[in-house]
């Protein structure tokens, strides 16, 4: 299981646990469902992802 925590631009960090065998669109619905952001937004370069193994 890995744990990542998102910034969502307000300020704000989440941190979203999934395994490892999940699809980045798993992963994107579940920062959205933290966020409030709609699942299907585009991660740009810019954006940073900070990732915790456990």
């Amino acid at each position: 299981m890995i744990e990542v925590v998102c910034n969502d631009r307000l300020g704000k960090k989440v941190r979203v646990k999934c395994n490892t065998e999940d699809s980045i669109r798993d992963l994107k619905k579940l920062i959205a469902a933290q966020t409030g952001t709609r699942w299907d937004k585009i991660i740009h370069d810019g954006m940073n992802l900070e990732l915790y193994y456990q």
